[in-house]
């Protein structure tokens, strides 16, 4: 489902993003399915924290590099499936985006989780308890004509655009003796396995993608 109300549905949804209150299923039903473009356009995004309501909200024109750098294994820290991208016409676009989804939160701005990485941790963008109103928020301003995609599903189609790099980079990352675990653990080997791990936790087959010494490391190494 694609949404291109004008840019006076869109003033408007701006106007009552902070009124309006859905539910889950609400949301879901309002972002549809559609085939996701990833390049060139820029996000307002949330990102939630698995285990509790704590949130990052944010901007930006690359959301798989920006959830990366968070954290390595991004995909168990973040709830993906309770996540969402509204996608803007600008980065002033996306930056108001931001500001109307976080608008009257300061009272519940905390610290961001230990595990996050801290230069790119943008410590004053996270929040604690405001799941329910933003899922209301996100969902106003999809009806005054933003389109809104679900973060897992933006970020697989991200990270399946990418996949034709993915032959070359792990052999040019991991040595012979890397492969055949004639090392200890090495640092190259967690960031490999990190990157692979992401992509099996998206439904991403690797067996087509990896060289076939690279995948014999990776199975035996997730044994």
């Amino acid at each position: 489902m694609a949404f291109s109300g004008t840019r006076r549905g869109r003033r408007h949804a701006f106007a009552e993003v902070r009124h309006v209150w859905l539910t889950d299923s609400d949301l879901q039903a309002l972002v549809g399915n559609e085939v996701l473009a990833t390049d060139g356009r820029c996000f307002a995004y949330v990102f939630p924290c698995q285990w509790e309501d704590h949130c990052k909200i944010g901007f930006s024109g690359e959301p798989l590099g920006r959830i990366s750098a968070l954290h390595p294994r991004w995909f168990e820290l973040f709830a993906l499936e309770r996540g969402v991208l509204v996608e803007a016409e600008s980065v002033r676009d996306a930056r108001d985006l931001e500001l109307a989804l976080r608008d009257g939160f300061a009272e519940y701005n905390a610290p961001a989780p230990l595990a996050i990485r801290v230069p790119a941790g943008g410590h004053t963008e996270w929040f604690r308890g405001v799941e329910v109103e933003l899922a209301g928020r996100v969902a106003t301003l999809a009806r005054g004509g933003y389109r809104v995609h679900p973060l897992r599903d933006w970020l697989r189609a991200a990270l399946e655009a990418r996949c034709d790099r993915i032959y070359e980079w792990t052999l040019s990352q991991l040595s012979a003796d890397e492969l055949e675990d004639r090392l200890d653990r090495t640092p190259a080997q967690r960031r490999v396995r990190d990157v692979l791990d992401g992509c099996v936790a998206l439904d991403i087959d690797l067996a087509p993608l990896l060289a076939p010494g690279v995948l014999a490391w990776y199975r035996r190494e997730g044994v």
